[in-house]
C-alpha cells in the first residue's frame, strides 16, 4: 500500500534536504579559506550550524503560532523593520554600508532580510483588508505606496540596490496576481525604474558592476563550471575555491557545486528548488483565506527569485548582485529568515481548509 505524505511533511523534508546539502557544500567551499584566515577549517561550518539551529527553532515556533497573529500585527512588524533598518545606518561599524546591524563589533543581521519579510506580510495584509478597493489607484497611492516607498528607500540608500530591485519584483508580482490594475502597476514600475537608474548612475560601485559585467569573478565562475563537466571533480576537490574565486562560500557557491559535483550536482539543486516551488504552490492553493494565500505567494516568490538571481549572475547572465542562494549560501540572517518563512508556510499548511471556495489567483475568493 502506498503511504500518503502530507504537504507539511513533504515541505519539511525538502527544507531539511536543502539545508543538509547546503551545509555539506558550504563546508567544502569554505574550509580552505577558514583555515587560512582563522586557523580552523570548521570555522564557517560551526557558525552556520549555530544559525541553522536558531533558524530551525524559530521555524518550529512560527509553524505553531497562529498566522492570524502575523496578520493582526502587520503594521507593527513593518514599523519594527523600519526601526531596525534605521539603526543599521548608525550601528554599522567600520563598514560604510548600512546593510548590517553591527553591535559590539559583531554583525547581528542583514537588515533588509527583516525588511523583505515584513513587506511581504504587510502587502498580503493590505490586499486582504482592502480587496474591494484594490482597483482604485488613488486609494493605493495614498494608503499603500507610502509604506512600500519607505521600506524600499531605506534599503536602497543602505546602499543595497540589488536587494531593492529584487524585493520590488516580489511585491509587484504579488500586486499583479491580486488583480491590481496593470496600467497602474506599469506606471509605478516606470517611475521606480527611473529612480533606480538615477541611483545606479550616481553610485560608483553599482555602475561599475554593470560596466564590468563579466569581471574576474565571472570568468573564474565559468571556469569552475567548465572544469566540473558532467560528474565533477569530486566533493572537496575544487581548485577554484583556493583563492581564485572570492566569496565562494557565499555569493558564488554554485560554481563550487558545479566544479565538485558537476552538471549532476547543479541539476539536483534545480530539481530540489523546482520541487519546493511546486509544493509551495500546493500549499498556497489550499490556503484558508486570501491573506494566507498571498503570504505564501510572497514567501515562495522570495525564495525562488533569490535562487534564480544567484544562479543567473553565477553563469554571467546578470551583473553580480551579492544575493545569497537560499538554504545553501553561508550567512546568518538570510538563513534564519528563510527558515522563519518556511515555518509560516507550514503554519498555513496546517490551517488549510479545502471547504472554502478560493482561487490561488486571488480574484475569486469568497470569504
Amino acid at each position: 500500500m502506498m503511504k500518503y505524505y502530507s504537504d507539511e511533511q513533504i515541505l519539511i523534508s525538502i527544507t531539511l534536504i536543502l539545508c543538509g546539502f547546503g551545509i555539506i557544500v558550504m563546508y567544502s567551499a569554505s574550509s580552505m579559506y577558514a583555515m587560512n584566515n582563522f586557523g580552523n577549517h570548521m570555522f564557517f561550518l560551526i557558525q552556520q550550524l549555530k544559525w541553522l539551529s536558531i533558524g530551525m527553532l524559530l521555524m518550529l515556533i512560527t509553524s505553531k503560532i497562529n498566522y492570524q497573529l502575523i496578520k493582526k500585527y502587520a503594521y507593527q512588524i513593518l514599523f519594527f523593520s523600519w526601526i531596525i533598518m534605521i539603526l543599521g545606518y548608525f550601528f554599522k561599524g567600520d563598514n560604510p554600508a548600512a546593510r548590517w546591524l553591527i553591535v559590539g563589533g559583531r554583525s547581528w543581521l542583514t537588515t533588509s532580510d527583516l525588511g523583505r519579510l515584513s513587506l511581504i506580510i504587510f502587502t498580503a495584509f493590505f490586499i486582504d483588508k482592502n480587496k474591494k478597493s484594490i482597483q482604485n489607484w488613488k486609494f493605493i497611492i495614498t494608503k499603500y505606496i507610502p509604506f512600500l516607498g519607505i521600506s524600499l528607500l531605506l534599503i536602497l540608500f543602505q546602499p543595497d540596490t540589488s536587494t531593492t530591485i529584487t524585493i520590488s519584483i516580489i511585491i509587484l508580482l504579488m500586486l499583479f496576481i491580486s488583480s491590481m490594475n496593470l496600467n497602474f502597476l506599469l506606471y509605478v514600475s516606470s517611475i521606480g525604474l527611473i529612480g533606480l537608474i538615477i541611483k545606479i548612475i550616481t553610485t560608483p560601485h553599482a555602475i561599475n558592476r554593470i560596466i564590468n559585467w563579466n569581471d574576474i569573478q565571472k570568468i573564474q565562475s565559468l571556469n569552475a563550471f567548465g572544469t566540473g563537466g558532467i560528474f565533477g571533480s569530486g566533493l572537496g576537490d575544487s581548485i577554484i575555491k583556493n583563492g581564485y574565486l572570492p566569496q565562494s562560500h557565499t555569493d558564488f557557491i554554485l560554481p563550487i557545486i558545479g566544479e565538485e559535483l558537476g552538471f549532476i550536482g547543479i541539476l539536483l539543486i534545480f530539481l530540489l528548488f523546482c520541487f519546493f516551488y511546486y509544493r509551495g504552490l500546493k500549499i498556497m492553493q489550499n490556503a484558508p483565506d486570501l491573506f494566507s494565500m498571498l503570504l505564501c505567494l510572497g514567501i515562495i516568490l522570495s525564495i525562488i527569485i533569490y535562487f534564480l538571481i544567484n544562479a543567473a549572475y553565477s553563469v554571467g547572465l546578470a551583473p553580480t548582485t551579492g544575493l545569497p542562494m537560499p538554504f545553501i549560501s553561508y550567512g546568518g540572517s538570510h538563513t534564519i529568515f528563510t527558515l522563519i518563512s518556511i515555518g509560516i508556510l507550514i503554519n498555513v499548511c496546517n490551517k488549510g481548509n479545502a471547504g472554502i471556495n478560493k482561487s490561488y489567483l486571488g480574484a475569486s475568493y469568497e470569504l
